[in-house]
């Protein structure tokens, strides 16, 4: 049955399951108050006095934290707000009136068991900035204005959630920035759609909360509204995302907030779980497994989930060590984490930039310290960094490279050699670790390293969310006959392949085999019918609209091959490798005109190599143009349509998005 909503009728539907979640309703000209103050003061003086009796904390004390916190200026509402949400989740210090007392460490909002909090859902309360602005609803937590809602008819046809959020984040902020210098998150709805966000971020990042708890079942339509109500505004759910679950980086060039959605909230929380379960002596190390589809935000889980280990009494302040299996996704992780320290709660938040230097920062360190490392660090080494049992080490992509704990035994020309994978090395420096995994693959070698699947979020529940685009497979062949001794090859190849480790015999023998499998790959009758296919697949699709960006993405097996695809789809077809801003008739707005570089229709996007031939080390770019390339790619009107790529933008498709 479908049910559409007046906004009268959706606000009533609001009030009445908010109440169920012991949200008191009150109208707006029913609060006391000042028509142009967005704070209830009466409510977070009584809080701060009854939270603060035992320290003696007087009237005119509660009454100047209240007056610390209206000073801020609305003028600058992101510098503001950020600081607001530092001092919601973390507290802050009061220095008292009576310069002989202790100062107090001051919460705003009480995250103990006891929850002694007042909530209040109030709906058109009129408040009178530039303009007199009605906001539909206000969730008020000790007389702060810490969630607000808009919302739209469904029955309209010309009215949807997108006004909204165009009502909250444009005439609002325009009219009455001073109710957002406390803002926790929003919340747009017409009852069939019904999303939240941060205030600050674009209408896309704004996402419907569709579970209630850890693994249930997700919804749709109606449904999502009570999973929202139930499940993101539960009392105790609300007060754990301010607290824990709402990141704002150090430093940040385009007002960057992000609130958490719900796949990333519940795998934080339930690998918390499991890994103060798994926590040596008394667990196994097995922190557990979260399988998170590509493009999902994983690496903003690590972070929530770096903050409450970081924040936990339990772990007593543990040490961090993130590894990652490439160097591109550790660069990627540590601009994101070393812009985090305020966030994660300690300053000491670096990229490792050797074993040396890691052992050095662990051994001497009693507690505290997230370290941000690669896999391939590891190896051939064992020596101990440390045996300290409150050592969480999270693995990204953990599938790949960081599950082989077996003994290989080669010959070679010097005799019998032992040898391990990279994970050995790994477990046996940190033998009293507990050890997280993320990955986007879970095999079974995954589940017997990091223990079970904690929580999965799948590529099926991501496409619902639109967090990324549907992915649709057409397999694809290039018929070349081959002798049954090059099959052999290749059988003999994806053996040898499966083993994993990186000393000096099995770099040069897999060299050997990568050789192999390269000139079968790389034949050039192949590549001609492949390029071909390819051009004409990709043009089909275009003409057929079945592309609405036309962004293609190619993968190859080595950069030599990689490169003689590029010159066989170039000779097909030269035009593509005419540099131009756009497509034809393209309409580019101003900002499109700023943001958009003209180039090429196909690039490469691989590491470059000294020895590279001139054309193709001059194809391929430096470190800073490759990033450029990440952002036209992105950019749907950019006229860099195909990437080829090898070694790179092959994890993390949200990066990329998918088109």
């Amino acid at each position: 049955m479908s049910i559409k909503f007046t906004e009268a009728k959706l606000e009533e539907a609001f009030i009445e399951l908010l109440g169920l979640e012991n949200y008191p309703h009150y109208l707006g000209n029913t609060i006391n108050r000042n028509e142009d103050e967005v704070l209830i003061e009466e409510d977070l003086i009584e809080f701060l006095l009854n939270q603060y009796k035992k320290e003696g904390l007087t009237v005119n004390e509660a009454k100047s934290i209240v007056l610390q916190l209206k000073t801020l200026s609305a003028t600058d509402l992101y510098e503001s707000n950020k600081k607001i949400m530092h001092w919601l989740a973390d507290g802050f210090t009061f220095k008292r009136e009576d310069h002989n007392q202790k100062d107090i460490w001051i919460y705003l909002i009480d995250y103990s068991k006891e929850n002694n909090n007042t909530y209040k859902f109030v709906n058109q309360l009129e408040i009178v900035g530039t303009e007199r602005r009605i906001p539909d609803g206000i969730i008020y937590i000790n007389g702060l204005p810490v969630i607000v809602f808009e919302f739209k008819t469904a029955i309209q046809e010309n009215c949807t959630i997108h006004n909204a959020y165009t009502q909250l984040t444009t005439r609002y902020k325009r009219d009455i920035p001073e109710l957002f210098k406390y803002n926790a998150f929003c919340v747009i709805s017409d009852g069939v759609n019904n999303k939240a966000g941060s205030f600050f971020a674009a209408y896309e990042f704004f996402y419907a909360w569709r579970r209630v708890a850890g693994l249930a079942k997700d919804v749709d339509g109606i449904d999502s509204m009570f999973t929202l109500i139930q499940g993101m505004l539960h009392q105790n759910r609300v007060r754990d995302i301010i607290q824990n679950f709402i990141y704002i980086p150090d430093t940040s060039k385009k007002d960057e907030k992000i609130v958490c959605r719900y796949p990333q909230y519940y795998a934080a929380n339930a690998l918390y779980e499991n890994i103060k379960l798994a926590q040596k002596p008394n667990g196994d190390g097995k922190g557990g497994t979260y399988f998170g589809a590509t493009g999902c935000g994983k690496s903003f889980t690590m972070l929530f989930l770096a903050r409450i280990l970081m924040k936990s009494e339990f772990f007593e302040n543990p040490t961090i060590v993130l590894i990652t299996d490439r160097t591109d996704l550790d660069d990627q992780l540590s601009g994101q984490f070393t812009n985090a320290k305020n966030y994660i709660g300690d300053n000491t938040v670096l990229s490792v930039e050797s074993r040396a230097e890691l052992r050095e920062l662990v051994q001497g360190r009693a507690s505290g310290g997230v370290f941000l490392t690669t896999i391939h660090k590891f190896t051939e080494d064992t020596e101990l960094l440390t045996d300290r049992t409150n050592v969480i080490c999270i693995s990204d992509e953990a599938h790949r490279s960081q599950t082989n704990l077996d003994q290989k035994v080669r010959v070679t020309e010097k005799g019998v050699k032992k040898t391990f994978g990279f994970a050995k090395y790994l477990h046996d420096s940190l033998p009293n670790a507990t050890f997280v995994g993320f990955t986007g693959t879970p095999i079974d070698a995954t589940l017997d390293v990091f223990g079970k699947v904690v929580d999965a979020y799948t590529m099926t529940e991501s496409v619902k969310d639109e967090i990324t685009v549907r992915i649709v497979y057409e397999g694809r062949a290039a018929k070349i006959a081959l002798h049954n001794s090059e099959l052999e090859k290749i059988e003999k190849y994806y053996e040898e392949a499966s083993e994993a480790g990186a000393n000096e015999y099995q770099v040069e023998e897999s060299k050997k085999q990568s050789a192999n499998m390269n000139a079968i790959l790389g034949d050039p009758d192949r590549l001609k019918e492949l390029a071909l296919d390819f051009v004409n697949h990709y043009e089909n699709r275009i003409n057929e609209g079945a592309t609405v960006k036309g962004k293609a993405m190619f993968v190859s097996s080595s950069r030599e091959i990689a490169y003689e695809f590029y010159k066989n789809v170039i000779a097909l077809r030269p035009e593509w490798n005419e540099v131009k801003i756009a497509e034809d008739g393209a309409e580019l707005s101003d900002k499109d005109k700023r943001e958009i570089k003209p180039m090429e229709r196909i690039k490469m996007i691989m590491t470059r190599g000294k020895d590279d031939p001139k054309e193709m080390y001059n194809l391929l770019g430096t470190k800073d143009y490759r990033k450029e390339l990440d952002r036209q790619f992105k950019n749907e009107k950019s006229n860099f349509k195909i990437a080829i790529v090898v070694d790179m933008w092959l994890t993390g498709f949200s990066q990329i998005h998918q088109r």
